[in-house]
């Protein structure tokens, strides 16, 4: 791949789940040479910015489970020209929502075995939701994590201008 005139922008977001698919990304290894002549990191594990300015793309993982998810992706969303979910837990609540059949109460009690109840901490939500149930996507990388080979893929048929085309093998669910 050859340079591009302007790198675009990337961030990344996380939110309810295990944080595979930042791993994923992590570890396509040399290649993130590559990647960095052709994409500027804003919000992400490589660069520890917190909050996201503009970019060009958004690659966000994890669900909606409180509402520091929701007011999160929110403003992700404003920040991200195009928004990819990435993983299970985006585009379907993933091991996340297992819990959707648990009354959220009864869930805390017994846990904690009364209900937390501290302003630090973020509502629940009674379900946990797919990112898509609160804002727009403009494409899905499904796997639990997707493969490093996948989001490789994904990312430089994105970069070339090509709609994402992932073949046989690339996408897995384990």
């Amino acid at each position: 791949m050859t340079a591009p005139a302007r790198k675009l922008k990337v961030a990344t977001a996380s939110l309810a789940g295990c944080f595979g698919c930042h791993m994923s990304l992590l570890d396509i290894d040399e290649r993130l040479f590559t990647l960095l002549e052709l994409v500027e990191f804003d919000r992400s594990p490589l660069t520890d910015l917190k909050h996201c300015s503009p970019c060009d793309l958004g690659l966000i993982e994890g669900g909606l489970c409180n509402a520091e998810n929701v007011h999160v992706l929110r403003e992700f969303r404003k920040q991200c020209k195009v928004l990819v979910a990435v993983g299970a837990c985006a585009i379907n609540g993933g091991l996340p929502a297992q819990r959707n059949h648990l009354d959220v109460r009864e869930c805390l009690r017994s846990v904690y075995s009364t209900v937390p109840n501290d302003p630090e901490l973020p509502l629940p939500l009674d379900q946990v939701h797919p990112i898509n149930a609160v804002v727009r996507i403009d494409y899905s990388l499904p796997g639990c994590p997707p493969s490093a080979d996948a989001l490789w893929q994904f990312l430089t048929d994105l970069l070339a201008g090509r709609t994402p085309h992932l073949g046989h093998g690339l996408i897995r669910y384990d």
